[in-house]
């Protein structure tokens, strides 16, 4: 082996075990710096303001998703999928907008929910109202969006999951969808332990070494994962605001009619964008032209779905299912696009 090759192979190891999301910010500065001399300070100054402005709702969120976890309060999530179908469906819908997961991070508990024999059409409406909303996410997106703003998202992902979850019931009732896993796939998955376990919630977690562990952990690591997200979208706004004409982002998602939420549904259902990630972005947007209801479509069809999901997706369910989420979502989302403009204008 040449000393060449050898170099490069360590700098091909070094990068995989490099944060990609740093690695990513570092050369988009280091592109400014290169190209662009002079916005390399306003694009650093703009990200800082930015989250230090942000970091009020930033901690408020962390908090909340370290005292779910401290306390175990997300094992109540199992307790949703107990009752009449139709009663299911309901608390199914609103126990996903309460759970932290996206749209990779569901997968495993879904598939440990169809393996234990929980019928499809609650699954269901978890699985789409779940990634759209989450108490952490919900407070963020009012401290960027606005607090009306994050009540419309949070009826819509309720809304979205009671829109799947009675139609996917319907269909059920009338032979559709059985056995909806592929096969081989049934072993209760990663998340099969979180939905087996009905383990008690300590609300009072301090009082427990090993649960203040967990919370400190829990914390720290939302902390540098929200972090890093957060920081890396206010450095690609800074460089939107810089480099994107406004006119051009009203010509194409502002001004009237359905034309441009139906492009931000269409762009953002394969989009893989961190939601948290994606909330300053469309502020951004919003404020140089784009509707309200094209950055909701957005929103709710990206925490959906995404290209990785997707692939994942397949992965676990039959065809028919798969082609039924993907509806659900781009259907779903495109409405709640335009009732979103409607009601925010």
């Amino acid at each position: 082996m040449s000393a060449l090759t050898f170099q490069l192979r360590r700098i091909g190891t070094s990068a995989r075990q490099t944060d990609r999301v740093l690695l990513a910010a570092c050369i988009i500065l280091a592109a400014i710096f290169i190209f662009d001399a002079p916005q390399f300070v306003p694009s650093v100054q703009f990200t800082a303001e930015s989250l230090v402005g942000t970091a009020p709702f930033l901690v408020l969120s962390i908090g909340i998703a370290a005292y779910a976890t401290a306390t175990g309060a997300d094992n109540l999530i199992s307790r949703a999928f107990a009752g009449r179908p139709v009663r299911m469906v309901f608390t199914a819908a609103a126990f996903g907008a309460l759970s932290p997961f996206c749209s990779c991070g569901v997968i495993p508990l879904i598939a440990a929910l169809l393996s234990m024999g929980v019928p499809l059409a609650p699954v269901m409406a978890f699985w789409l109202a779940s990634p759209v909303i989450d108490p952490a996410m919900f407070v963020l997106t009012a401290g960027t969006l606005g607090t009306e703003f994050a009540v419309i998202k949070m009826i819509s992902a309720i809304g979205l999951g009671l829109m799947g979850g009675f139609v996917t019931l319907w269909l059920g009732s009338r032979g559709f969808l059985a056995d909806p896993l592929r096969d081989g796939v049934g072993n209760g998955g990663c998340g099969g332990a979180k939905v087996r376990s009905h383990k008690a919630v300590v609300w009072k977690f301090w009082h427990d070494d090993e649960r203040i562990k967990k919370f400190r952990s829990s914390a720290i690591a939302n902390m540098l994962f929200l972090g890093k997200w957060i920081a890396f979208a206010f450095l690609l706004e800074s460089i939107m605001v810089a480099y994107v004409p406004a006119e051009n982002v009203s010509g194409l998602l502002g001004g009237d009619g359905i034309g441009p939420i139906a492009i931000a549904t269409l762009v953002g259902v394969p989009a893989y964008l961190n939601g948290y990630a994606a909330l300053p972005i469309m502020e951004g947007l919003i404020a140089q032209g784009m509707q309200s209801g094209a950055a909701m479509a957005f929103l709710v069809a990206g925490g959906v779905s995404s290209i990785p999901a997707a692939i994942a997706v397949f992965a676990l369910v039959k065809k028919p299912v798969f082609a039924l989420y993907l509806v659900y979502a781009l259907v779903g989302s495109f409405a709640i696009g335009v009732i979103s403009q409607a009601w925010l204008g």
